[in-house]
């Protein structure tokens, strides 16, 4: 609906909505940019404290996706009128416990009035305008690097049907609160040119621009799925990316719940959306085909490196506690954008 409006021209907007990126930057000093992002749901578990956690990591996920340092958040609040103020009370405690170990100052925020409890965050970053990480970038001989196992959706769904086994619900809950910040910091902590490219006399080139960084392009998995946002990133960069089934991490209990059927609308959304860009190997499952699209709350990163910097990227996170995954690789573009093989 956005892109239907009469557009504004900012020459600092560095990125808007109509990059389909993770959130808007807009550049306040030569080496200094504001990043902005938003987002609030409703309850997707039970214990307020725990839904508040997951609702600030899923609100600065957005932030991180751009390689940038959450600042700032103001709190999104709608609450029942006769609602107990004891849970609203758990549910800004579990978020602000979050918020505390990102670094982030709550400021303030608005609530109002709802029949519905939703809960969530106005998030604002910083970050060099030079370094800034994008959906665009990812290059032919990329790898593709996925930070956190899917599932998220599915066994949500299960919890709301009251079906979900217990060890399915504690690695749903660790993946949704864990923060995307160690995976950020090692990601930003990669220099200009630490994989230079040789000019015509055999000197290193680093202009200190993005594109000189081992990571081409970073963006998270939340709401479209694993392929609704690697076809962002194909589309952004206008390449063909290839996906290695076999290689992508599901959480404990995802398949059973694709099996019996605990299929969130948004999933089913999803693959009748961006199915028609994808070619799959006759050997992959239809469980697993089916995971590809399940709409992730507070998913992890994709990060599109440099071949030659993959292992080194990979040890580092590792070494910071990050469950990474070797998930694929960038092609030269193709008439389908994303290829499923086993």
């Amino acid at each position: 609906m956005l892109g239907k409006l009469a557009r504004q021209h900012d020459p600092n907007v560095l990125v808007g909505f109509d990059h389909a990126d993770d959130a808007g930057v807009y550049q306040i000093a030569p080496d200094a940019a504001l990043v902005q992002t938003v987002d609030f749901f409703t309850p997707i578990v039970d214990d307020p404290y725990t839904f508040g956690q997951i609702a600030a990591a899923n609100s600065l996920s957005d932030i991180y996706a751009m390689g940038a340092r959450p600042l700032t958040a103001l709190a999104l609040v709608c609450f029942p009128e006769k609602g107990g103020l004891e849970i609203l009370e758990q549910i800004l405690a579990g978020g602000l416990s979050k918020m505390v170990e990102a670094g982030c100052t709550i400021i303030g925020g608005h609530s109002i009035r709802d029949d519905e409890t939703k809960f969530g965050y106005s998030v604002t970053g910083t970050v060099n305008p030079k370094r800034v990480l994008k959906n665009e970038g990812a290059r032919p001989g990329d790898r593709l690097l996925l930070t956190k196992a899917l599932g998220t959706g599915v066994i949500a769904t299960a919890i709301k049907k009251g079906v979900a086994k217990q060890p399915w619900i504690d690695a749903a809950v660790h993946s949704m609160t864990t923060l995307n910040k160690a995976a950020a910091e090692v990601v930003t902590t990669l220099e200009p040119g630490s994989r230079p490219s040789k000019t015509a006399k055999g000197k290193a080139a680093s202009s200190g621009k993005n594109n000189d960084f081992p990571i081409h392009a970073l963006t998270d998995i939340t709401g479209f799925g694993l392929i609704g946002h690697a076809r962002e990133m194909a589309l952004a960069s206008k390449v063909s990316v290839r996906l290695h089934a076999g290689s992508i991490p599901l959480l404990e209990g995802a398949l059973e719940c694709v099996r019996a059927g605990h299929i969130p609308g948004g999933l089913n959304a999803n693959r009748e959306f961006a199915e028609c860009v994808v070619n799959y190997e006759k050997e992959i499952p239809d469980d697993v085909k089916t995971l590809l699209f399940d709409p992730q709350t507070s998913g992890g990163l994709l990060i599109s490196s440099a071949g030659e910097a993959t292992p080194e990227l990979i040890a580092a996170l590792r070494r910071d506690g990050v469950s990474v995954a070797e998930i694929g690789e960038v092609v030269p573009k193709t008439e389908l954008l994303i290829s499923v093989v086993t």
